[in-house]
């Protein structure tokens, strides 16, 4: 195989909002207990779950309405999303739609309640 361009793991079908691609990803995080990508699809203004395992031709939408550009996770397996437009960082159990806001929120700026 070719060492240097490596191997498609998710999208790969050109930029677009199908569940079978992705627009401008930022950020990705590896989910070892169900062997998936979790993926700031930025441009769909998603976070979506792509499994590993071969054969896998979509992702799945986890968060969406969201301007995803960054992505951690806990022992616990919290999923700690930020948003670029709203300046806030949230907590979401895996299944969890809205999030408990845990940094931000209160608009752009340089205060200590502020997130720019």
């Amino acid at each position: 195989g070719d060492k240097t361009n490596g191997q498609v793991v998710a999208g790969g079908k050109g930029e677009g909002n199908g569940l079978h691609q992705l627009n401008t990803p930022t950020d990705v995080l590896i989910d070892k207990e169900t062997d998936s990508l979790i993926i700031c699809d930025y441009g769909n203004r998603r976070v979506v779950r792509w499994s590993r395992r071969s054969g896998t031709t979509q992702g799945e939408i986890l968060i969406d309405n969201i301007d995803c550009c960054g992505l951690a996770m806990d022992e616990q397996r919290n999923l700690y999303v930020s948003d670029d437009r709203k300046h806030e960082v949230r907590r979401y159990q895996l299944g969890e739609k809205n999030g408990t806001l845990v940094a931000g929120g209160n608009g752009e700026g340089d205060e200590l309640n502020q997130l720019n």
